[in-house]
């Protein structure tokens, strides 16, 4: 009958491990936020190193010409991607918080009524705190550093400026930034999916799965909202931003980032998995618990 049901509803396994952990981020953040602070500063401190080696590479390949007109800059933007995709395993790994995974966590959280919109905005918003400190920690260190002097910080701050043109372009700028907001967080959340359903066992693949979902999102340009956090806080202590815009890109990016991860992941898949109807006519199976694949 476990069989029959895993079948039909082959997401009870996700499901599951995503509420057991948002019963420890909902206690942690009840009974001991510090510790929840810093595992969220944690994140915002691996984003950024891996964030500056990302432009670190790009930068080496971009100052290498092929002729007159040409370089390798695609060539380190490939790079630099699956460089950067190695933040999302290292945060996996040292069970660090970060807001967009938390999106789809709260989101299932609140359709199977197991926390709050309330509790859910506490953890959101504590998380967001986190890794803004995390960023904050990084860019004060890089500030007094050559880090990102030269042609690093000539990438840096091209792609803040980049990100800044989304607000300044007016409605065009922001329905693309959003766009892309949705579409990145998507990703993050879809590799999430992979390694919490129970059916990938070995820590390489799970390893795979988050590498390939970022490089995906930073290849093609998405928005991440902590990412850009990070970002601005860095080019922010070292060349200057403008405040206003980069707070504008921050706030459409946590929109469409929440859509990406919360409701197109989250609430699709706590929905479709959402077996107690089923239950409603086929009682007997009640008490069978879902097997990991």
């Amino acid at each position: 009958m476990a069989d029959s049901m895993d079948r039909l509803f082959p997401g009870r396994v996700f499901i599951s491990t995503v509420l057991d952990a948002l019963d420890t981020k909902t206690t942690m953040t009840g009974e001991v936020a510090r510790i929840f602070l810093q595992r969220a500063a944690m994140a915002g401190i691996i984003i950024g190193v891996f964030y500056m080696t990302n432009f670190s590479i790009v930068s080496v390949f971009a100052g290498i010409p092929v002729n007159a007109d040409l370089t390798l800059a695609g060539v380190g933007k490939l790079i630099g991607g699956l460089a950067f995709g190695w933040a999302l395993v290292f945060i996996y790994y040292t069970k660090s918080e970060l807001l967009t995974s938390n999106m789809m966590v709260v989101t299932v959280g609140v359709y199977h009524k197991r926390t709050t919109v309330a509790r859910s905005l506490k953890i959101m918003g504590l998380c967001l705190l986190g890794n803004f400190i995390g960023g904050l920690v990084i860019a004060t260190l890089v500030r007094f550093s050559t880090l990102t002097g030269g042609a690093v910080g000539d990438q840096m701050l091209a792609a803040a400026a980049h990100k800044l043109e989304y607000i300044s372009a007016g409605p065009a700028g922001w329905a693309d930034l959003f766009v892309r907001a949705i579409f990145c967080n998507f990703m993050i959340n879809i590799a999430m999916t992979l390694i919490w359903n129970g059916f990938i066992k070995d820590d390489l693949t799970r390893s795979l799965a988050m590498i390939m979902a970022v490089f995906i999102f930073a290849f093609l340009g998405f928005e991440h909202s902590v990412a850009n956090t990070v970002l601005f806080t860095v080019v922010g202590f070292t060349h200057g931003i403008d405040i206003g815009l980069a707070l504008g890109n921050v706030a459409i990016a946590l929109v469409g980032n929440y859509i990406g991860g919360g409701l197109l992941i989250g609430l699709y898949y706590a929905w479709a998995n959402d077996h107690r109807h089923y239950l409603k006519t086929h009682p007997e199976l009640a008490e069978e618990p879902p097997v990991a694949q």
